[in-house]
């Protein structure tokens, strides 16, 4: 496992277990930066390249921050940023294709884990308040 621990704090996250869900931010990060070190560097990818190693390497690190989290509220903001990081990764990797198609299948793998991570992120932001229904007939 990473170097991220959780200070047990009973916050309720997605279906999969908080450290396993580290390991795959963290493997999603490593797999992104190898495939930077693949992309031919121009002018144009030099960039992108570096956007999304920046990106896909925040998913993980903010989600370990997310973990050690000091309140609940800065653990859901912490879970929010690596959220937008994991979209803002998928952002790169369509922008690298757009540079040069010859990445499309590498990057298409990577973009999926990017939209896996960010829907399971995603999935622990809504669970964090769950309305009342003031709409339910059996309530009164």
């Amino acid at each position: 496992m990473v170097g991220c621990r959780s200070a047990k704090r009973g916050f309720s996250m997605a279906d999969e277990k908080p450290a396993e869900l580290v390991e795959r931010c963290a493997q999603f990060g490593e797999t992104a930066i190898r495939f930077a070190k693949g992309v031919k560097r121009s002018v144009i990818t030099n960039p992108l390249i570096s956007q999304l190693v920046r990106s896909a390497t925040s998913v993980g690190a903010n989600y370990c921050e997310a973990r050690n989290a000091s309140s609940r509220k800065d653990f859901f903001h912490r879970v929010s940023i690596a959220q937008r990081e994991a979209l803002e990764a998928k952002h790169w990797l369509r922008m690298i294709v757009a540079a040069d198609d010859e990445y499309r299948a590498e990057a298409r793998n990577l973009w999926k884990e990017a939209n896996e991570l960010h829907l399971i992120l995603s999935s622990i932001l809504v669970r964090r308040v769950q309305p009342e229904r003031t709409d339910d007939p059996l309530q009164e």
